[in-house]
């Protein structure tokens, strides 16, 4: 059975909706196949923006079916002023930025948990740009009433170890300001690739920044309607590496994936490679192979720049052994979960006491303290990296994953290509 929380939980599961359970297994321990990934979720929420803001004609190549992408789609097409975008964080912080610059009043929300995530950065600097927005319920948090106007832009300062989304959310705007925008970090920047890509898909558009030493600039310039195809995801992919990694045989063609990518999670390429898993790119794929039975003795990592694979990462070293001390982890708390204690509560049925020694860090010393479950049942809290970082475990073991069909939010075929590979999944 599946219990909605550990005798020591740090983080409440009651609030969320107990839906279907899956019951996943796999008779041995060999991957092989041929994966049809999602496309990058984080590149195709800045290509929807940007096609906006250019007032493109051409029509974006290889769109993902996922939640995220579908509500974006949905709220840029719309006839209404009312949106609900339930739990897409990211539609959150780039459509309050769009819709700021565009003349008429707007109602943004979305679930229960999007009403507990932060947005009093973006909001604030939006006001000072000349916006009107508006918290309709708790100071700092959605729902928000938006009166989009005329801004103007001005130097702003922002605290660069906040969330990249906020600072990417003015980013894509600030061609369309009265002036252009600069824009002056503070702090260490978190998750600094995803602000690059941000720039390099504006370039891909025909806008022209500088990025010197804290700052930001972009002059006020016109987007350049082009063509574009959405490439695949890399954190996406990092499920098909932790499996790599868990195989004692294994061999995975990565469809449409690029090792040069403009994503700055395809660094774990370099990760696994101490795990054992090579990496091959070919014009249309990167073909990944269990080459050697290799494992570090520690494995120390920041994921300050690429946080979304940090329960990936956590959950492999686990299940391998492999004591861990990782960094870089404060957005983790504000995320669809506070993803700090979800981890912590779930690992801790494998056996696994992780502690937090610091804000923003995880570690473990590679001892069980607790009596492994027979049959594991992991709570995913409404969090799609929940369910895509655990399901590998059923190569060790049956597991079961409550509210598995959360991961639609990112990767809807997940699932089905578990089953391609040989995973037996089974409503529980």
């Amino acid at each position: 059975m599946c219990k909605p929380e550990t005798q020591n939980s740090k983080l409440k599961t009651e609030n969320f909706q107990l839906t279907m359970k899956y019951r996943l297994s796999k008779s041995d321990k060999i991957i092989r196949g041929s994966i049809d990934l999602p496309s990058s979720k984080s590149i195709a929420n800045r290509a929807l923006i940007i096609h906006a803001l250019s007032y493109s004609p051409y029509p974006l190549k290889n769109l993902s079916s996922s939640d995220d992408i579908d509500v974006m789609q949905q709220v840029l097409t719309s006839n209404t002023n009312q949106f609900d975008i339930g739990h897409a964080g990211t539609a959150m912080r780039f459509l309050t930025a769009f819709l700021s610059q565009i003349v008429g009043q707007w109602v943004i929300t979305g679930s229960e948990r999007m009403k507990q995530r932060p947005i009093h950065v973006l909001v604030d600097a939006l006001n000072a740009l000349g916006a009107k927005i508006e918290y309709m319920e708790k100071e700092g948090f959605p729902p928000l009433k938006i009166w989009g106007s005329h801004l103007k832009g001005q130097v702003l300062e922002l605290d660069g170890s906040v969330s990249s989304q906020y600072i990417s959310a003015l980013l894509m705007i600030a061609p369309v300001i009265e002036g252009g925008l600069t824009l002056r970090l503070k702090n260490k920047v978190t998750s600094r690739p995803y602000i690059e890509l941000t720039l390099k898909l504006m370039k891909q558009f025909g806008v022209r920044s500088v990025w010197k030493g804290n700052e930001i600039r972009v002059d006020e310039q016109a987007y350049q309607a082009r063509e574009f195809t959405v490439e695949a995801d890399w954190t996406g992919a990092s499920y098909w590496y932790q499996l790599a990694a868990l195989a004692n045989e294994a061999e995975i063609e990565l469809k449409n994936l690029r090792l040069m990518s403009l994503q700055g999670d395809c660094e774990i390429a370099s990760w696994f490679k101490a795990f054992g898993v090579d990496s091959k790119a070919t014009p249309d794929s990167v073909i990944i192979t269990k080459s050697a039975d290799i494992q570090p003795k520690h494995l120390q990592l920041n994921f300050i720049e690429n946080p979304d694979v940090a329960q990936t990462m956590a959950v492999l070293c686990v299940l391998k052994k492999v004591p861990f001390h990782f960094t870089g982890l404060e957005t983790l708390k504000i995320k669809e979960t506070d993803r700090i204690a979800a981890l912590q509560n779930e690992l801790a049925k494998f056996g696994a006491d992780i502690k937090e020694p610091k804000h923003g860090e995880l570690q473990w010393d590679g001892t069980f303290t607790l009596p492994k479950d027979e049959l594991p049942c992991m709570a995913t809290y409404h969090d799609h990296r929940m369910a895509l970082a655990f399901a590998p475990a059923a190569l060790f073991q049956p597991i079961e994953i409550d509210d598995p069909e959360v991961v639609t939010k990112s990767y809807p075929h997940y699932y089905e290509h578990l089953k391609q590979v040989g995973f037996e999944i089974v409503p529980a």
